[in-house]
């Protein structure tokens, strides 16, 4: 948890309001390790939560609506807590309209709140800040009407959020990132039963994330289409999702298909899930490395998600790394930042090789 976040958000709530806010609720962002594009797929992911994230200060209210306040955007939304319309625009406002939406169901408890909101996730670079954003808003709002709830309702309310009010049919894994994980450990999360264990990083290696300096956005089709695409090859292949498909089954798939590319990396990417969290308990850094270096070449050929300069970039960082580690991409793709696990001591110089800062998660 961010100290520094947490002391900004409460001073520029007391700033907005003339009052100190009753309490500050903080979601990281998150960082997948390996699993790309299989949360939706009922697969095994690997991510863990970054440093950086989303605080609000909240207040609640006794008139029944929610005032919002996004400070880094100086821009503000206000709408009573039993119609929380969805925006016909996805933007910010859509993530915090769609977990009242999603909260009252299950917590028909909830009152009108005064929200400021306040992050240091940089968008669009593929750290989870929609997650982010939807976790610490359903924890403020809990918090604002004396509730409690599991990190399960509050995942399952954010990724219904995202569905239902920003247009994007992610998966669990981001949700679950943000709101079970644990700094310095990486959760092994199964999508399907939502299941995870947590296991700790060796204490020699470190997580850094580069970014590309690309921002992307996930409602522009490509993201949907991808997932279409699953679906399409789920069905073909005769299975609930391609968790359940194998790699003798592939050719069953039209040579040359969007569905067969799919598939193949889905399948072969839930396997180095596994091979990875091998790697991980038994320290293996070189076993790690190449398990992500085969991951970043099945996203930008079978899933087609990377971008030439995001190729090069990872490039540049394997080959400085020679065997010792490995980066990808991370993220849903077209953009954003690189995940890279290295030894501790490799850090300095991989930054001066690079030229360009490093982002430690770990």
């Amino acid at each position: 948890m961010s100290d520094r976040l947490i002391h900004h958000a409460a001073r520029q709530f007391a700033l907005w309001r003339v009052a100190a806010p009753s309490g500050v609720a903080f979601a990281p962002g998150r960082v997948n390790l390996i699993g790309e594009h299989v949360d939706y797929n009922d697969g095994l992911v690997l991510p863990m939560p970054v440093r950086e994230g989303t605080a609000v200060a909240w207040a609640a209210r006794d008139d029944g609506q929610i005032v919002v306040r996004a400070a880094d955007q100086d821009a503000a939304d206000e709408f009573a807590i039993t119609a929380p319309d969805r925006p016909s625009v996805p933007a910010w406002p859509s993530y915090v309209r769609g977990m009242v939406a999603m909260l009252r169901a299950p917590m028909p408890g909830l009152v009108g709140a005064d929200l400021l909101i306040t992050g240091d996730l940089p968008q669009g670079a593929g750290l989870s800040s929609s997650a982010s954003l939807c976790i610490v808003v359903g924890r403020a709002l809990l918090a604002a009407a004396g509730f409690g709830a599991a990190p399960v309702v509050l995942a399952r309310a954010a990724q219904a959020a995202e569905h239902g009010y920003a247009g994007v049919a992610c998966g669990i894994m981001d949700q679950m990132a943000v709101a079970a994980g644990v700094p310095g450990h990486a959760m092994l999360l199964d999508c399907r039963t939502l299941e995870f264990t947590l296991h700790p990083l060796p204490p020699d290696w470190s997580v850094v994330l580069i970014d590309s300096g690309i921002r992307r956005g996930l409602v522009d089709g490509e993201y949907n289409l991808r997932r279409a695409q699953c679906e399409a090859a789920a069905r073909l292949l005769g299975v609930s999702a391609l968790r359940d498909a194998t790699e003798a089954q592939l050719p069953m798939l039209p040579a040359g298909s969007a569905e067969r590319r799919r598939a193949a990396h889905v399948v072969a990417e839930i396997a180095r899930v596994r091979a990875a969290s091998t790697a991980l308990a038994a320290g293996d850094l070189p076993a790690m490395g190449r398990l992500l270096q085969a991951g970043h070449a099945s996203l930008r050929d079978l899933f087609e998600v990377s971008l030439p300069a995001i190729d090069d970039l990872v490039a540049r960082v394997n080959g400085r790394l020679a065997g010792q580690g490995g980066a990808r991409l991370t993220g849903a793709g077209f953009g954003g930042a690189i995940v890279a696990v290295i030894g501790r001591g490799q850090v300095s110089g991989l930054a001066s090789a690079l030229g360009a800062p490093l982002r430690p998660v770990w």
